[in-house]
């Protein structure tokens, strides 16, 4: 970002924070926003740009910031842009051919439902044309640059709405995403790109590429603000799901990065954080994932030729020919092809559900590697395919997915992982996703700006340190506590529990161990001690604890929630109670 013009994150939380303490208006921010814009010159970036007078009209018009103006409009006062095959009433659609250009009267409904909102939008941007392609470079209006180094890829089709996000030009944006398009650009710029499950969000109002397919996405520079969006444009607020404290989670094999040895180690790096958190990694054979993502540009290319096939023959000019080429390569294929292919997704389908059913959800690179520009300018469809190998699948079978930044490779450039849910499942990937961005140090976007503290408690960064509360032979002096020595783990304090939980005696552990279990409403206060230690130390921890145990959530005497040792209620059959002894310590002395 320029040093001249020192506007900030735009995350959300950090905007309203501005708002409300008088520091900045909406206004002053647009005003800022536009000169950093005219200073860089992006011109590749947006096809229809609002005039700064009509941005500022629209400033005007939302009036004065106040919590209660807020808690009506979500998004009051914040910057966001629009891929250029949605719509917005009165600013032109194009799909980047221009001679496609028309005006709408309605805004799409998520688009409606953002400005309701209080969103303040500042224009329409550049994508692959007719969101034909990942890379970025396939539009009459010049290619999108990559925000780190204008020498590699953007990734597309959504390219505008990415690079507009990472420059910290717009707080979110809307793109598309029928193959991966509302994920490579994020994974290629240090962003977050969340793309939902298939027909949660309206189509309504976008130009289709491939219509039973397609689905909008949200990019932003953190998690906690693509979860707004996306609870925006569904009309609901509510908190997310809380992160489990053990998973399963899948994990591609073979795993495919072209010979980059960077981008292989970042994310096994990834996978070792997911490690440490509590997660189990499950290999699963990606052989009918990338089958699937295949069929994406087999007969499935007819659905593009039906979309916008009559206006290309009409116009054959007027479109590049590698949009031109793949889109008109649909009339090779017939009816019998059609069905051929919808029998093989629906095996393909089933199979692939099947293995996700097994897990609880499954991670796997955003892209395989970065790509030149000039990698592209001689193998275009080489660099696309490649680009997509770990995205093209996802909505055949309608899963939500989540790219969140991971750290740095050597070389300077960005990378992403994705974490993807069963159809349906969006919200359970809200905190995990939030996690993993803190824990990368990746930052946000361009200038890597510090992420924000959520509103939503379960997708805040996480405190440096875990604070876990032990009960048993973990504490001090007694058998166990060389296991939280061994993580270098620290004692905080003794206290006790809220009066909800029972302490138990299991029967049959060898070497004897008490099982803590809430029991609202029965339980007594029990005795506790409080050790902080990494995060890291916590997965190292609970990969030594043996079920029926397993690390939970507990609440203390004061109130605060922590990690803690707790026991499945099953295993208390024919244990001893020994709650009213007060704790693990009381009940070595009574012996």
């Amino acid at each position: 970002m320029s040093a001249n013009i020192a506007v900030g994150s735009l995350d959300i939380a950090s905007l309203h924070a501005s708002y409300a303490s008088g520091a900045r208006t909406p206004a002053a921010l647009l005003e800022q926003l536009y000169a950093l814009m005219e200073q860089e010159q992006r011109p590749a970036l947006w096809i229809t740009r609002v005039a700064l007078d009509d941005a500022l009209a629209r400033a005007a018009e939302l009036g004065t910031f106040t919590p209660a103006r807020l808690a009506e409009q979500p998004l009051f006062g914040i910057p966001f842009a629009v891929k250029d095959n949605v719509d917005v009433a009165g600013l032109p659609t194009t799909a980047a051919c221009p001679a496609f250009l028309y005006v709408p009267q309605v805004s799409a409904p998520a688009v409606q439902a953002l400005l309701d909102a209080g969103a303040i939008c500042l224009g329409k941007l550049n994508l692959d044309q007719f969101a034909t392609g990942l890379v970025g470079s396939r539009s009459p209006y010049g290619a999108c640059e990559n925000v780190f180094d204008a020498d590699y890829l953007s990734g597309g089709s959504s390219s505008g709405s990415g690079v507009a996000v990472a420059a910290h030009y717009v707080s979110f944006s809307l793109g598309t995403d029928t193959a991966g398009s509302g994920r490579v650009p994020a994974a290629l710029n240090n962003i977050v790109g969340l793309k939902p499950s298939l027909g949660l969000f309206s189509n309504k109002g976008m130009v289709p590429a491939c219509a039973s397919l397609d689905c909008l996405s949200v990019f932003t520079t953190c998690v906690a603000d693509a979860v707004l969006a996306r609870n925006v444009i569904l009309g609901k607020r509510g908190p997310s799901v809380p992160r489990p404290v053990s998973f399963r989670f899948a994990v591609p094999a073979p795993l495919e990065f072209y010979g980059d040895a960077q981008s292989k180690v970042v994310f096994e790096r990834a996978l070792a954080r997911l490690v440490a958190l509590g997660g189990e990694p499950v290999s699963v054979d990606y052989a009918p994932f990338a089958e699937l993502g295949d069929m994406l540009y087999g007969p499935f290319v007819v659905e593009r030729l039906l979309g916008v096939g009559d206006f290309i023959e009409a116009h054959p000019d007027d479109v590049l020919p590698v949009t031109r080429d793949i889109i008109l390569g649909g009339k090779q294929f017939g009816a019998s092809d059609a069905f051929v292919a919808f029998q093989r997704v629906n095996q393909l389908r089933s199979a692939c559900l099947a293995a996700l059913a097994e897990v609880d959800l499954m991670v796997t690179p955003t892209v395989p590697t970065h790509f030149k520009r000039s990698q592209d300018a001689t193998e275009p469809r080489s660099v696309n395919d490649k680009l997509g190998v770990y995205t093209r699948f996802v909505n055949f079978i309608g899963c939500p997915v989540l790219s969140v930044p991971q750290e740095f490779r050597d070389d300077g450039l960005p990378y992403g992982i994705s974490l993807l849910a069963l159809p349906g499942q969006d919200s359970k990937l809200d905190a995990l996703g939030a996690l993993l961005h803190e824990q990368s140090g990746a930052g946000m976007g361009r200038q890597r700006f510090a992420l924000p503290r959520s509103a939503d408690p379960q997708i805040r960064p996480p405190p440096a340190e875990a604070r876990v509360a032990v009960v048993g032979a973990h504490m001090r002096g007694l058998a166990l506590n060389q296991q939280l020595l061994d993580v270098r783990a620290r004692y905080v304090a003794t206290l006790r529990t809220a009066p909800n939980y029972k302490l138990y005696v299991l029967a049959h552990s060898k070497p004897e161990r008490p099982g803590l279990v809430l029991t609202p409403g029965a339980g007594r206060a029990i005795e506790i001690e409080l050790w902080d230690m990494s995060w890291h130390g916590l997965g190292e921890l609970m990969g030594r604890v043996p079920p029926p145990l397993a690390i939970g959530t507990l609440e203390t005497e004061d109130g605060e929630r922590v990690k803690g040792f707790v026991c499945e209620s099953y295993a208390t059959e024919g244990a001893r109670d020994i709650s009213d002894l007060g704790g693990y310590r009381a009940y070595l002395a009574s012996k």
